[in-house]
């Protein structure tokens, strides 16, 4: 099988993912560039047993990274506890195998160039909207093709919340949920503090989406992903599709269009 690791600002994704493609398995743990192999291994190792597996059952490593100072110890996991070179996106032997219709595409991150990838597979035959749910918030444009086309990147809405409460002396820190109406009136701190962040960022979302539609100017699919991306939906229905791993996804998917 295929461990997939998508090593983001704020959490590091790993999947286990059959021949198929299918994800049989997924874990988290919270992104620390000081955490050694042999702490990933540790937890890995009795997670993979919890579940039935054993580190044996790995034949392949794929990392993405966003957090270059990661790579190292995830690369040395691999070697080390796996007996594998790790591969890694965006650099020999791997090839995007996809075109970045951008000004700087050395600068693209990796995740959003592998969501794309993933994008393509789920809609081969219609452009894409791409929107990511993370530390940061992004929205992607990936054409019929699959190529890259650019986006947008605001602030991700913990990022929001957590700037929100440490500037403003008296504003309890909240936890993000859907408000339990459509009113955006609140009566109490917290209550307009959630509206401000939940509806703040559907109207956010709408009018991107509004606007780059008219840009493309063609029909589109718009793929949401990342945890928050449900709770964005309950209310706001901005999306056509909602793939929570998407990013792991694509990761396998480049590996398998480079191995064909």
């Amino acid at each position: 099988m295929l461990l997939a690791i998508d090593a983001g600002n704020t959490n590091v994704k790993f999947a286990l993912v059959e021949a198929s493609g299918d994800i049989v398995q997924r874990w988290r743990i919270a992104t620390d560039a000081r955490r050694t192999a042999d702490e990933y291994a540790v937890w890995l190792d009795q997670l993979l047993k919890m579940e039935g597996y054993a580190r044996r059952d790995v034949e392949t490593v794929v990392i993405s990274t966003v957090v270059p100072r990661a790579l190292h110890n995830l690369q040395l996991l691999a070697s080390k506890y796996f007996g594998v070179d790790a591969v890694v996106a965006g650099k020999p032997p791997l090839s995007w195998g996809i075109a970045l219709k951008v000004d700087e595409p050395q600068q693209v991150g990796s995740d959003r160039i592998v969501n794309a990838i993933a994008a393509q597979a789920i809609e081969p035959d219609s452009d894409k909207i791409v929107i990511s749910f993370g530390t940061a918030t992004t929205v992607d444009h990936v054409d019929s093709e699959g190529a890259y086309c650019g986006g947008i990147i605001a602030p991700g809405i913990n990022l929001s919340l957590d700037a929100l409460v440490a500037a403003a002396a008296k504003l309890p820190r909240i936890g993000i949920e859907a408000p339990a109406s459509t009113s955006v009136i609140g009566r109490t701190t917290e209550s307009q503090m959630l509206i401000g962040i939940y509806w703040g960022y559907v109207a956010m979302m709408e009018g991107l989406l509004q606007r780059m539609k008219a840009q493309i100017g063609k029909p589109v699919t718009v793929i949401a992903t990342g945890g928050l991306a449900i709770l964005f939906q309950q209310h706001g229905h901005l999306f056509d599709k909602i793939d929570p791993d998407l990013t792991l996804r694509g990761i396998a998917t480049l590996y398998r269009n480079n191995i064909k």
